[in-house]
């Protein structure tokens, strides 16, 4: 496609925020807005979304984002060719197909209010917390979308009833959007990808179909869930009633999977996203790779439905960007996100400090729902720069922790090495443009750390399936690396190899006080 100019839009639906970006040609954004949305906790360790409120949020970001491009002399208009849909993933929707209203908020997908249904279910499944690894390579965990629906058909009357009735959908946030994308209760599409349905611990990581063996165990009716195609292809069409109608659906991955994409993770390579939690993902190829320490194996992508399936290894960190948040919003130490770097970098050390941010449990690789945050190593010297910069090692620790784990189970096949013999990780999302925490991370690993020029890789990844669907892209372009690695910002190890093992060392000893401090009687 030459000549005029041509888009990709890509819609990124966040735990915290909505946005919309539009790319062109050369990868380049040139128009996006975002809007914050609402956090529900309305008990210890439950934390809900309003979907309709999700649902207004995507709209103002694709007439802001269509208004700003427009109004910066592009032709969006004829220009867009397509959008991805990119998403928080796990976060689980019942809605009713007669109504097109959700039948109860979304369970977002750090709720740990499934712990009940999980101990149950460990108790009564053979296989105990490891019953569906082999088909899903997931845990048994509160993390994961098949819990909270059986948390839902459980306890709340409305979807009861709808499922008896034949009118519930369920779905995760990207099958919620494309569904109300492409007409809602008017013929809307009741379908997922690949990537979000390997997140449900319904789908069967061979056969990229849901799993009978594990709906009937489970008793969840298969007539409730969506159709699952691959990331890249064609879905349908933006329908009357939205911004840019007739504007065709061709991407869609859960928001890691996307960064993957977006960083252009091949066979064998790693990238860290840093968000509300930190999800490191290393390429596998077509091999699903068993962990045997404490990690998830997932799909990484499938670019076409005639393409071959790539996989991954997963590490997920629930709170890590949250725990910033905690810091402003909870304790008021700091005003904004940003300022945690300036306050942190008044001290060259944490002054003993260690800050493990437990507070909904501890996902990969512990996977303890009993843990709970501790701050420990506090002395009267300590103050509040200490905490803020423990604070930030508190995610560099956790990544290591992960990365650790991801070398002992890919072994050779885990290590990426550059022509200097090290190992590089990519990484990525808001939390990554603080300079600080990334210096932390490269010397806690004590290997490179390699930011791109454009951190938004999350939705930069929705955009290319969507492209590549499309015929803007091809693979050989979206996976070309030589232009970003001149673009991008690395980061050397500097911390001596006897601090880094002392500090692990302590810091383990942290992680371990977490352990069996919730009262999971709540």
């Amino acid at each position: 496609m030459s000549g005029e100019e041509v888009f990709v839009g890509s819609i990124d639906q966040g735990t915290t925020s909505s946005r919309f970006i539009i790319y062109d040609k050369k990868a380049r954004p040139i128009g996006s807005h975002q809007v914050e949305f609402t956090q529900f906790y309305p008990q210890a360790g439950w934390v809900e979304h309003d979907p309709m409120e999700i649902l207004e949020s995507v709209r103002v970001c694709l007439t802001k984002a269509v208004d700003k491009a427009t109004a910066d002399g592009h032709n969006v208009d004829s220009g867009l060719k397509a959008i991805g849909v990119t998403n928080q993933r796990e976060t689980t929707v019942i809605w009713s197909k007669s109504t097109g209203r959700p039948l109860y908020n979304a369970i977002v997908w750090m709720d740990v209010r499934t712990s009940s249904v999980c101990r149950k279910l460990e108790k009564e499944l053979s296989g105990g917390r490891t019953h569906f690894v082999e088909t899903c390579g997931l845990p048994i965990s509160t993390y994961f979308s098949a819990m909270k629906l059986l948390w839902m058909l459980e306890n709340v009357d409305p979807v009861k009833e709808a499922v008896k009735k034949g009118d519930a959908l369920f779905g995760t946030i990207d099958t919620w959007l494309i569904w109300n994308l492409t007409g809602g209760k008017d013929g809307g599409l009741h379908v997922t990808d690949v990537s979000n349905a390997s997140r449900t611990m319904l789908m069967n990581l061979k056969s990229l179909g849901w799993d009978t063996p594990t709906l009937e165990t489970l008793k969840i009716p298969a007539e409730i869930l969506p159709k699952i195609v691959s990331n890249s292809e064609i879905i349908g069409k933006i329908a009357k009633g939205w911004p840019i109608p007739g504007i065709p659906i061709a991407g869609c991955l859960g928001d890691q999977h996307a960064a993957m994409l977006g960083q252009a993770c091949k066979k064998g390579e790693a990238k860290s996203t840093y968000g509300t939690g930190a999800f490191i993902l290393l390429n596998t190829g077509t091999e699903i790779i068993k962990s045997t320490h404490g990690l998830l194996s997932t799909l990484a992508f499938k670019l076409g439905p005639k393409a071959s399936a790539n996989y991954a290894l997963e590490g997920s960190i629930a709170i890590a960007g949250a725990a910033v948040q905690w810091l402003r919003d909870s304790l008021g130490l700091i005003a904004s996100a940003s300022e945690i770097e300036k306050l942190a970098s008044l001290v060259d050390s944490t002054g003993g400090v260690y800050f493990v941010p437990a507070f909904n449990g501890l996902f990969a690789p512990w996977w303890r729902d009993d843990a709970r945050g501790v701050c420990i190593g506090i002395t009267r010297f300590t103050n509040k720069s200490h905490i803020a910069r423990a604070v930030l090692e508190s995610m560099a620790f956790q990544v290591k922790d992960v990365l650790d784990s991801m070398h002992k189970d890919a072994g050779e096949k885990g290590e990426v090495k550059n022509e200097k013999g090290e190992f590089l990780l990519r990484v990525d999302g808001g939390a990554a443009i603080n300079d600080l925490l990334m210096q932390i991370q490269a010397d806690l690993l004590g290997n490179p750390v390699v930011r791109p020029a454009d951190i938004e890789t999350t939705a930069l990844g929705a955009a290319y399936a969507a492209g590549l669907a499309v015929g803007i892209w091809n693979e050989e372009e979206v996976f070309a690396s030589e232009e970003r690695m001149k673009k991008a910002a690395l980061f050397h190890p500097k911390l001596d190899a006897a601090i880094r093992k002392k500090k692990c060392d302590s810091w383990c000893k942290a992680v371990e006080r977490t352990f069996d401090l919730a009262d999971l009687s709540l």
